[in-house]
């Protein structure tokens, strides 16, 4: 079955507003670290991660039934979403950037022959990723500015329907904002025209990310109405889009939003790992390798139990050997004695 998870970041902060029952998120304010979140994603879909996640917010759940989709939508440049309490919430530390393309690569892997529908966009930044049966589904969708421009002034656009309030249709900011809500909303109605892709059984991957809000902050301050009135359009578009996806996966599609007011610079990051570099050189000088990694258990496995096996199969055998009756348990002197007798 397949489980929308949809993650929401509010001011660094980490809420699971729709969740199946197969996965199990426990109430509780345990802080995440940020580089960990494709993790999270990975971990609920079911599938191995590199190095073991000992945060306690994300329980075991049944592995029977692992979710068949994740909607990761990443929102910067806001402080704090007035999501619904509903859902729960984690604090995030050390904001870093991330991808999912660990998820990405897993879901290839696994499910190479039944080509899954994997989506990766940044409208802002025209950067666009399909991989699959994505490439047919969703060939319509405007990815470039002139097309998303172009996508709000149809008959059938989010302008029709969505109130502005202090937003204006000729500010380049403002469109650009609700550019990226028409994304969303182009999303799941071209997915309900292919909703069979909704019920195979391969998971799907959608990674969206948007810098509308941003934009608007920088451009009237946040403290303006239109930095409010569109946040309260953000909100009230994502638990839509949420809703709207979990049920066209019939309950069972993550659907993940990652919110944080600054990311932090891949500068500092790299700059973290040089240092940790010069330490490790320190304590190794002679530069040698990891003497294992996370497969160290089952090669070892393998090859104990098989060494083990060999052995005993050379002892049974070699026993039998030994005692063996040459003129009874032997075939050919048995063939020997019967030729020697008629001769």
């Amino acid at each position: 079955s397949f489980f929308c998870l949809f993650l929401g970041v509010c001011g660094d902060e980490f809420s699971v507003l729709r969740s199946p029952q197969s996965v199990v998120f426990r109430d509780g304010s345990w802080p995440i670290p940020g580089e960990r979140i494709p993790d999270v994603a990975a971990l609920s879909m079911g599938f191995s991660v590199e190095d073991d996640l000992s945060w306690p917010g994300l329980a075991v759940g049944d592995l029977f039934h692992r979710p068949r989709a994740t909607v990761l939508v990443t929102v910067k440049g806001v402080d704090k979403l007035a999501l619904p309490a509903k859902g729960i919430s984690y604090p995030i530390e050390n904001a870093v950037p991330f991808s999912l393309d660990s998820v990405a690569n897993a879901i290839h892997t696994l499910f190479s022959e039944e080509t899954p529908v994997v989506l990766q966009l940044a409208p802002s930044e025209e950067r666009v990723y399909m991989v699959g049966k994505a490439n047919s589904v969703f060939e319509d969708l405007s990815v470039t500015l002139r097309q998303l421009r172009n996508r709000l002034f149809q008959d059938n656009s989010i302008l029709s329907s969505l109130p502005l309030n202090s937003l204006s249709r000729n500010n380049e900011v403002d469109l650009l904002f609700l550019s990226e809500l028409q994304v969303l909303h182009d999303i799941a109605s071209l997915l309900s025209r292919h909703k069979h892709l909704a019920k195979d059984h391969s998971p799907d991957l959608y990674s969206l990310e948007l810098a509308g809000l941003e934009e608007v902050g920088k451009r009237y301050g946040e403290d303006s109405q239109q930095f409010k009135d569109a946040s309260q359009i953000l909100v009230d578009s994502l638990q839509k889009f949420a809703d709207e996806m979990f049920n066209l996966y019939s309950g069972n599609a993550v659907v993940e939003v990652v919110a944080v007011k600054t990311f932090n610079s891949p500068l500092m990051r790299k700059t973290r790992s040089i240092l940790q570099s010069s330490q490790s050189e320190t304590e190794n000088p002679y530069n040698l390798a990891y003497p294992y990694n996370y497969n160290y258990s089952v090669i070892f496995n393998i090859i104990l139990w098989m060494m083990i096996g060999l052995a005993l199969a050379v002892i049974v055998i070699s026993y039998n050997l030994w005692n063996m009756d040459p003129g009874y348990d032997s075939i050919i002197y048995r063939m020997t004695n019967q030729k020697i007798r008629m001769d």
